[in-house]
């Protein structure tokens, strides 16, 4: 598979080829769902918590005596049936995390990508250095490559210019080779790649060939 390379005026340089195997059949569509499935799990914080009758603050004496007052009969100021009482089968703080193997990791980020590709939703561009951080600049490059609604760009390492330029700018989010997952490609409607991110990104792909 080829796609077109462009500059940051939105020429075409040429094109790429894909080095790294597109998923063409359906192979890699369970291993997308539990990734993000694990992703999103780990995400949830897990600090939900509430008291058991053991650990309400409270008295062993009885509220009133067993017999003779008309009243059913109580034994304890925490129960769970008194307002200020215990919980029953309440939350406890726990980990929601999932274990996800590294083949599956590897055969999703492989599965969504090709899925992007073969949708026309990547663009790539020879490199995306900003002379300076304003972002005027940033959102003037966006604009000559047509990037419209949500876009992800993914650069091959940390760039303190374009992460200042870029930070104020609505449905876009930075991203780097290294760090990019499967859940970040899917969520985006356009993805930007620098060349040398995306050839990163394709030895990463090649051990799942």
């Amino acid at each position: 598979m080829k796609i077109a390379i462009k500059n940051l005026e939105g020429q075409d340089q040429g094109e790429y080829e894909v080095k790294f195997p597109v998923i063409e059949d359906g192979r890699g569509t369970q291993a997308v769902h539990d990734v993000v499935v694990a992703h999103r799990a780990a995400r949830r914080s897990g600090t939900a918590s509430t008291k058991n009758v053991g650990e309400v603050a409270g008295t062993n004496k009885k509220p009133w005596r067993q017999k003779g007052t008309g009243r059913a009969r109580a034994g304890s100021f925490q129960s769970p049936l008194w307002v200020g009482g215990g919980v029953v089968f309440g939350p406890k703080p726990r980990d929601f995390g999932k274990k996800v193997s590294k083949k599956t990791k590897q055969l999703a980020l492989r599965k969504a990508l090709s899925e992007r590709l073969k949708a026309g939703d990547v663009v790539l561009v020879d490199d995306f250095k900003l002379e300076t951080a304003k972002t005027k600049d940033f959102v003037g490059v966006i604009s000559k490559l047509d990037l419209k609604g949500s876009t992800l760009v993914v650069s091959a390492g940390a760039d303190r210019n374009l992460s200042l330029a870029s930070r104020n700018v609505p449905n876009v989010a930075l991203a780097t080779s290294d760090s990019l997952n499967t859940y970040d490609i899917l969520r985006p409607a356009k993805l930007l790649f620098t060349r040398t991110a995306f050839e990163k990104i394709e030895s990463r792909l090649a051990k799942d060939s």
